[in-house]
């Protein structure tokens, strides 16, 4: 039997919300791709969350016009655009919440969970160091700089680092002429996060690949 197509794009523009914040979840934060059923499902919990929401902005609307007056009709164009804006809304906050690690924090403290909203340990010590790193290169080399960028996994993609000098025993030999250097995280047999007094003169880039 043939499904008539204002049934399909019904039930299309009824999951769009929830692929909308899906899609802010997955391109914002560094969680793990899921496979595509998983995905999928995830989705549509989000779509759950979002009509829910938008059920709740039209009863508001709904209580506000009695008390002030009209302001207009609830129609399903209305309905749509307050769908939009609730999935991104919503999609904002869940990377908010994975990126600062906020909410699971309070929840620590609260004795609920010692789990952190981040996807590795890895990534987790990076995103919240506050100084220079020392990274142990294969081939017993030791470099010291400032982390630019850093990858979200340990086996792929590369630190961006400035300031970079490498370390020859209690040694350093800057170099010169160097703006910033690359290395490939696969590289990489451990990171020393550093406390370091003269971090504090440098402005910290924010960005992270």
């Amino acid at each position: 039997m043939d499904v008539p197509s204002k049934t399909i794009i019904d039930v299309l523009t009824y999951l769009l919300p929830g692929f909308i914040t899906a899609a802010l979840v997955y391109n914002l934060t560094p969680v793990p791709r899921l496979v595509p059923f998983e995905r999928v499902v995830q989705a549509l919990i989000f779509t759950i969350l979002v009509q829910v929401a938008v059920l709740v902005v039209r009863t508001a609307l709904l209580a506000l016009g009695v008390r002030v007056g009209v302001l207009g009709a609830w129609t399903e164009e209305a309905r749509l655009v307050w769908s939009v804006l609730v999935a991104i809304g919503l999609g904002l906050s869940v990377a908010w919440a994975t990126n600062t690690d906020r909410i699971h924090g309070l929840l620590r403290r609260c004795g609920i969970t010692h789990q952190t909203s981040f996807s590795s340990e890895w990534y987790g010590a990076l995103s919240q160091n506050a100084g220079f790193v020392v990274l142990h290169i294969k081939g017993e080399r030791r470099l010291y700089g400032w982390p630019e960028e850093w990858p979200s996994t340990p086996d792929k993609g590369h630190f961006v680092v400035a300031q970079a000098e490498w370390l020859d025993g209690d040694n350093r030999i800057e170099l010169t002429g160097v703006h910033r250097i690359l290395v490939r995280a696969d590289d990489v047999e451990m990171v020393e996060l550093m406390r370091c007094a003269s971090a504090t003169t440098l402005e910290k880039p924010s960005g992270r690949s």
